[in-house]
């Protein structure tokens, strides 16, 4: 059955917040209601239930479901309109290679210019994650230690199509373990890898981060198919 998001009126005014336009910012609250999982899969997102909210005409809003739907965080389907998309594995493992390939290549990149500031905020985000137990303190601080390896690059295109995919990650991860179920990851791949930066070991470390990128999001498929319906 087709599910209409329903909103609260957002009173703040367009150039409140953390500044851009008003489609930045539409993008913005959207999508950080969709990666909580206050607008669930499936759900339906009206065009003139955003543009009320936000007091906005069509077009900043149209823009926004744009920049959403590039971030794999809605989809448009004709003559329906935009929503949620499902919760789908081949989703999860196509964001997951995705990020394999993306961060390492900026890895790369940024190697030769991580210095004794990023390892030092390196290891606090990993301190900062292990005596997590919230499950969004801990994405918040796991994926503030991967934007500290890869950052260094100097890519910004690439640093951005990244980004994306962790918002899509995370939007995964909220949906699949849930607060009562979840314990707090290991950071032992992280450190890892951190230590064969360290040891000015390259391609170790880009192999590492590979394949820590990799378990996380085979485990979240192995969760998603575990959890599905029989028959589904």
């Amino acid at each position: 059955m087709e599910r209409p998001a329903t909103f609260q009126a957002d009173t703040s005014g367009p150039g409140d917040g953390e500044g851009g336009t008003l489609a930045d910012r539409i993008a913005r609250v959207l999508a950080e209601r969709i990666v909580a999982g206050r607008i669930g899969p499936g759900t339906r997102l009206r065009q003139d239930h955003v543009a009320a909210e936000f007091r906005a005409s069509h077009v900043p809003v149209r823009e926004a479901f744009r920049r959403l739907e590039a971030q794999g965080l809605v989809q448009s389907e004709p003559r329906r309109g935009v929503r949620v998309p499902p919760l789908d594995p081949d989703a999860v493992l196509e964001v997951t290679e995705m990020r394999a390939a993306l961060e390492v290549l900026a890895l790369r990149h940024a190697v030769d210019r991580i210095g004794a500031a990023e390892i030092a905020a390196a290891r606090d985000a990993i301190a900062s994650g292990a005596v997590s137990h919230d499950i969004q303190v801990w994405e918040a601080t796991n994926r503030r230690f991967h934007r500290i390896l890869i950052t260094p690059c100097g890519m910004p295109r690439l640093l951005a199509a990244v980004d994306d995919l962790h918002r899509a990650s995370a939007r995964f991860l909220f949906a699949t373990w849930r607060a009562l179920d979840w314990q707090p990851r290991s950071d032992q791949e992280h450190r890892a890898c951190l230590d064969a930066i360290e040891r000015g070991q390259a391609e170790e470390a880009c192999r590492l981060l590979e394949a820590h990128v990799r378990d996380a999001g085979h485990a979240l498929v192995r969760r998603l198919r575990s959890a599905a319906p029989a028959g589904s």
